[in-house]
């Protein structure tokens, strides 16, 4: 695969963009080749975090411009092209809606410009982290459309109303430190070298608590964001039910006692029919 390579050890996986000559721009292959990665990666249970960075001086500039050159999809010209690109446009949509249903939290690394696609792809990852330098803006704005992956669903539960709209009618671009201001940002480092370090503690904190404990502590919390209180309390104790594991309870408490590091069981492989 031209556009990312993966990497794993220890539980953590790196996915890492490769295309620093264009900026990291996504393109068509990159939607194909995401979700079955991403599907690969879920698939036995292994992987307890996900760490999304990318080459070079920018984390990602947004859609490849071959991807709007495509004659076979991004041109709606007539009723046909016009449901073959709301076809394109909600894959493109579920590849993103896979990091949140994954069952480990992604940690985005993000340096220098995360524009457009770029910044639909880290608002459905869990953390992010930043360099000082970089920015995240809505940049579909400005070649005279409106961002549909996600951002403008995902950003208002993230970030303040009055900034999301200005953003995404203005294309302003959100210094790093602002973002972080705002919460959107985890942490910042200085350079994308300390970006991927703070990644990768977070990765290896996550790594060393029980999968179990934080599938249901990610699922619930999606659930959260799209639910009622009440029904997410509901919804909440059958969780709870569901993924108690008193080995992993004892042995998380045993550790503490002994303050040594906690062995805790790989999440079960995906079911398949």
């Amino acid at each position: 695969m031209d556009d990312f390579r993966i990497m794993a050890e220890d539980g953590i996986a790196t996915l890492t963009l490769t295309r620093p000559q264009h900026a990291n721009a996504l393109t068509l292959d990159f939607w194909r080749d995401f979700p079955t990665a991403l599907e690969q990666l879920d698939a036995t249970g292994a992987t307890r975090a996900l760490i999304i960075a990318g080459e070079g001086r920018h984390f990602c500039a947004g859609m490849d411009l071959s991807v709007f050159t495509d004659g076979s999809s991004m041109k709606p010209d007539h009723a046909a092209g016009r449901a073959h690109f709301y076809e394109t446009a909600r894959l493109m949509q579920d590849a993103l809606a896979r990091l949140e249903q994954l069952r480990f939290p992604v940690i985005a690394a993000i340096q220098g410009a995360c524009v457009g696609a770029g910044l639909e792809l880290v608002a459905a990852c869990d953390l992010r982290f930043a360099t000082t330098d970089s920015y995240v803006k809505i940049a579909e704005i400005d070649i005279a459309m409106m961002a549909d992956l996600g951002a403008l669903q995902r950003l208002p539960t993230l970030l303040p109303d009055a900034i999301v709209k200005q953003m995404a009618y203005t294309g302003y671009a959100l210094p790093a430190l602002r973002a972080e201001a705002l919460g959107f940002i985890n942490a910042t480092a200085a350079d994308a070298a300390g970006t991927l370090n703070l990644a990768q503690e977070a990765a290896q904190a996550i790594a060393a608590r029980a999968p179990l404990a934080i599938a249901g502590s990610k699922n619930s919390l999606l659930y959260a964001r799209d639910h009622s209180v009440a029904d997410s309390l509901e919804r909440a104790g059958w969780m709870q039910a569901a993924i108690w594991n008193t080995d992993d309870i004892t042995a998380a408490i045993s550790a503490r006692a002994s303050k040594t590091r906690p062995h805790f069981k790989n999440l079960p492989s995906r079911a398949k029919i």
